[in-house]
C-alpha cells in the first residue's frame, strides 16, 4: 500500500525584530493580568474566609478577659490584661457571635450571610487554634465550656430570635471533647417534672452550664408557657426540675451558686432582673442591676457577674458587672462588647 502523498513543507517567515518585541510584549501584559486576577481572587478569598486561628497573641491565658468586640462590626474577640477590664486592650482576634473560654478550650459560634445563612460551632485550643467545625442550622445564642474545658455546650434559635416572645423553638447541643461525641438536640433527654416523667411537643432546652465534675449540669427547661431551672446528670442522661422561672442559669466557679433571669415582668419588651440562687439553700435575691438583661450572665470570679445591656451613643452592646450577693451598683466594665468570659 502506497501512503498518501504529504503536502511539502512551507518555511515559515521569520519574525522580525519589531514584530519579536511586540510578542513579548503581549505576553508580559497577559501575565500581568491574570496576576492581578489571581491576588485579588486571593484577597477576596482572605475576606470571605474566617481565620480558623488568631495570632499567637490571643492564647487563653490565664487574668485575661476575653470578649467579642463590637467596635467595628465584624465582631472580633478582644481580650484585656485584666478581668477588670482597665488594662490593655488587645483586637483582631477570630469573628464570632457567641464566645466563651475556659481550660484551654475555646468555642467560638459563626453566622455566614447567604441563602440560607449558615452557621458553624468552632471548637478551639488554647492558641484559638481551630480544632473542630460543626454544622449548624439557626441563630448562635448561647455559648458555655466546662471549667475543665471538656464538656461544651451551645443554643440555636431553630425559629425566632429571642426569648421575649412565645413564638420561638430552639436546639442545644452538648459535645464531650474528650470521645468527640456529640448531642445534636437534648430534647429527647427524660425529663422528670413535678416528681413525674414529662413528655410534651412544646418542650425547648437553652442556656446549659456545668459543674466542675463534668457531669452534672443545670439548664433551663420551657413548656406550657413556663420556664423551669433543670438539673441533669450526663452520666444516667436524665433531668429534672429544681424550681420555676429560671432561664439562662450560670454556675459560680464555687458551684455553689447560680446567676440567672427571672421574669419580673409581663407584656413588656423588658421584662427579666438578674438574680442568683444559692444552691444550697434554694434563696434567691436580685443584684443590684435593675436594668432588664437578656443574657447568660458569667461569672468573673465568685464574687462578680458580667452581662451584656444595650449601648448608648450609637453603641450595639456594652459589658456590665455586679456583685453577686446584691450589694453595691452596677458598673461598665467594657464598652462596645458582649460575650464575656475570664480565663482563671
Amino acid at each position: 500500500m502506497t501512503a498518501p502523498p504529504q503536502a511539502p513543507l512551507t518555511p515559515r517567515p521569520a519574525h522580525s525584530p519589531r514584530s519579536l518585541r511586540a510578542r513579548v510584549i503581549a505576553v508580559a501584559a497577559a501575565a500581568a493580568v491574570l496576576a492581578t486576577v489571581a491576588v485579588g481572587y486571593t484577597l477576596h478569598a482572605a475576606d470571605r474566609a474566617e481565620p480558623a486561628a488568631a495570632t499567637s497573641e490571643f492564647g487563653l491565658d490565664a487574668g485575661h478577659l476575653y470578649y467579642r468586640s463590637t467596635e467595628t462590626g465584624a465582631g472580633r474577640l478582644a481580650r484585656t490584661a485584666t478581668p477588670s477590664g482597665k488594662g490593655h486592650r488587645t483586637p483582631g482576634g477570630p469573628s464570632c457571635e457567641r464566645f466563651y473560654a475556659a481550660g484551654g478550650t475555646a468555642l467560638c459560634l459563626q453566622r455566614r450571610p447567604g441563602i440560607p445563612p449558615t452557621s458553624y460551632a468552632l471548637v478551639m485550643d488554647d492558641k484559638l487554634r481551630e480544632k473542630r467545625r460543626i454544622a449548624l442550622t439557626g441563630i448562635p445564642n448561647r455559648a458555655r465550656v466546662s471549667a475543665s474545658g471538656h464538656m461544651l455546650s451551645w443554643t440555636m434559635f431553630a425559629t425566632g430570635d429571642s426569648y421575649a416572645g412565645s413564638s420561638f423553638s430552639t436546639r442545644t447541643s452538648i459535645l464531650d471533647t474528650r470521645t468527640g461525641y456529640l448531642i445534636k438536640n437534648m430534647e429527647e433527654i427524660p425529663l422528670t417534672l413535678d416528681g413525674r416523667r414529662y413528655h410534651s411537643p412544646d418542650v425547648n432546652f437553652w442556656g446549659v452550664t456545668f459543674a466542675d465534675d463534668d457531669n452534672r449540669f443545670y439548664a433551663t427547661v420551657s413548656t406550657k408557657g413556663k420556664t423551669y431551672l433543670i438539673q441533669g446528670d450526663m452520666k444516667k442522661w436524665a433531668a429534672r426540675t429544681l424550681r420555676t422561672n429560671v432561664e439562662c442559669p450560670s454556675l459560680s466557679p464555687d458551684n455553689t451558686r447560680i446567676a440567672f433571669k427571672k421574669r419580673v415582668r409581663k407584656g413588656t419588651s423588658n421584662p427579666w432582673r438578674l438574680y442568683v440562687l444559692d444552691l444550697r439553700t434554694m434563696r434567691e435575691h436580685p443584684i443590684a442591676e435593675t436594668r432588664s438583661v437578656d443574657d447568660q450572665a458569667a461569672w468573673l470570679d465568685d464574687d462578680t457577674v458580667a452581662y451584656a445591656l444595650p449601648g448608648t451613643e450609637g453603641r450595639k452592646q456594652d459589658i456590665w458587672t455586679a456583685r453577686a450577693d446584691g450589694k453595691g451598683s452596677s458598673n461598665l466594665l467594657v464598652r462596645n462588647g458582649t460575650s464575656p468570659a475570664a480565663v482563671r
